[in-house]
């Protein structure tokens, strides 16, 4: 039975009195900026609805959703740019350092949309302003969003970067300290999504209106760059800094050399994946089931909520139920670690959980703020899923390619996989999004904003197909036919995997355990 007092007490025993205090810092620094995060993204994509459907009352030509999604997928696509751009930074100087400044950066980045509104005549929201009202917003090119956000998506990518080899400087090199370490902070990283969402949702947006509900965003980014700052790191030293720079190719060849590597990546990953049985399943189990959820938060809750309740705040709630979710599955990995051995079982419930989404294209609520919590209560469901099997599966991969490291410099097996399946996912969204967007324009168009035969095929269709492809990928690894299978690491670092298979992967050689445990969170640089 899990007590989950004594894993607390368990947790808090194996870390010393430094990494706890690096942990607090940490988490309250990351608490600070998802919140902000929530408030940017949940209102940037509230206000693009918005102002594409008042360009559509005037020109005649609906574009909204399409647009939507060319917004959100090149944000996402020039996440990769971003976490390229900052990896020789964090090389050659603490990454703290280079995380503090990076979200200070994305705080004054996320400011120039609220700048653009307000010298072009926006203003907050009048009190008792009528609901479709948008008078109150700046009179500029909707399109400019759409740089703007690109370029956030760059810090963005930055930030993310960072965010995902940190852990490794403030505890170590220990796995048991970086997994119970990933787990604490994932979960306070979604208590704080859902509140970003809800108060962003309920507040901030009724308040300010859209064009200036993210008002807090540069705020509470600069509060955890501050936080941040005040770390104290604990891992591998760098020496000297002077000779460490004097050693490094300049940073334009750094990026240059970046680029370089990343394609690298991609195409070592791209072997990696496809030419062994138990890596094959990854790429529907791990990209498409990610596909499923950004698109899930970014393509239908705004749909809903724009044309189904008539107000594209509300999306911010259901995005909210979906971070709520996300929550207790994290959660439920921490507690339950020990009895789930394998991430099957959660990707599993995941691929169940995608079907919830058939009851959207029969549902015809009224337009009130109550059915918007029922649209995210039917969300978190479909969250916790997906949040269960992306962090049990992330500790997988990493436990399946600990032993397997490329030649190649600044180029890992850990690395090449993350990224390939990572750019799956990318190319998937990017295309995906523009294309179903424009097919729900349509639907729109021609049943007066009605889009309930839409969902039928981006929702229900798209999503059973989804499940298919992750349900039917837990059944090609070895002994994956039981309901809890107990396929450990081990027997995937041992067996299937001889000489002759890593013929197919140039560069690629097994080195012993404890190298590879030191390289495992470095590796991850190189991974989107």
């Amino acid at each position: 039975m899990v007590r989950p007092v004594a894993v607390i007490r368990e947790t808090w025993n194996i870390y010393t009195p430094l990494e706890r205090r690096n942990i607090a810092i940490y988490i309250a620094g990351i608490m600070t900026y998802k919140f902000g995060l929530e408030a940017f993204n949940g209102s940037v994509i509230a206000l693009a609805t918005n102002r594409y459907d008042e360009l559509e009352k005037r020109t005649h030509v609906s574009i909204t959703f399409q647009r939507v999604g060319v917004l959100t997928g090149l944000n996402q696509a020039f996440q990769c740019v971003g976490s390229i751009l900052i990896a020789p930074l964090i090389k050659r100087y603490p990454t703290k350092n280079v995380l503090a400044c990076a979200v200070l950066i994305f705080g004054l980045m996320s400011s120039l949309l609220l700048i653009l509104d307000a010298a072009t005549g926006g203003k907050f929201a009048p009190k008792n302003q009528p609901q479709g009202d948008f008078s109150y917003y700046g009179d500029y090119n909707t399109d400019g969003m759409i740089p703007i956000y690109c370029v956030c998506g760059v810090v963005y990518g930055m930030v993310e970067l960072i965010r995902r080899v940190i852990p490794r400087d403030l505890v170590g090199g220990n796995i048991q300290k970086l997994r119970r370490m990933d787990a604490m902070v994932h979960i306070f990283y979604e208590i704080s999504g859902t509140a970003g969402a809800f108060c962003t949702a309920l507040a901030l947006i009724p308040h300010f209106g859209n064009n200036f509900s993210f008002i807090i965003t540069p705020i509470t980014f600069a509060g955890a760059s501050i936080l941040w700052f005040f770390i104290r790191e604990t891992g591998t030293p760098r020496g000297d800094t002077a000779s460490v720079l004097e050693s490094q190719p300049t940073y334009v060849k750094a990026v240059i050399g970046g680029f370089y590597l990343f394609f690298e990546s991609v195409w070592t990953g791209a072997k990696i994946i496809c030419t062994h049985r138990k890596f094959i399943w990854l790429l529907p189990g791990y990209a498409a089931a990610l596909y499923g959820h950004r698109y899930l938060e970014n393509g239908i809750a705004p749909a809903v909520a724009r044309r189904y309740l008539g107000n594209s705040a509300w999306s911010n709630i259901i995005v909210g139920g979906s971070n709520c979710g996300e929550l207790l599955g994290a959660l439920f990995v921490f507690l339950f670690t020990n009895l789930v051995n394998t991430p099957i079982p959660w990707l599993r419930m995941d691929a169940l959980a995608l079907l919830i989404v058939w009851y959207l294209p029969f549902w015809h609520p009224p337009k009130n703020v109550g059915q918007a919590w029922i649209a995210a209560a039917t969300f978190l469901p479909i969250s916790f899923g997906w949040a269960a099997g992306d962090v049990s599966l992330a500790a997988y991969i990493q436990a399946s390619l600990a032993r397997i490291e490329s030649q190649t410099q600044n180029v890992s097996a850990l690395g090449a996989v993350m990224a390939f399946l990572y750019s799956s996912y990318i190319v998937t969204y990017a295309i995906a999004s523009v294309a179903l967007g424009t097919y729900i324009d349509r639907v729109s168009d021609r049943n007066n904003n009605n889009i309930q035969s839409g969902l039928f095929n981006i929702a229900g269709v798209q999503f059973t197909i989804l499940s298919v492809m992750i349900m039917t990928s837990t059944f090609v690894p070895k002994g994956a036919f039981s309901i809890n299978p107990k396929m450990l690491a081990e027997e995937y670092l041992d067996t299937d995997l001889e000489d002759e298979d890593l013929e197919y992967v140039p560069g690629v050689q097994v080195k012993n355990k404890e190298s590879s445990d030191s390289h495992e969170m470095v590796s991850r640089a190189n991974s989107p």
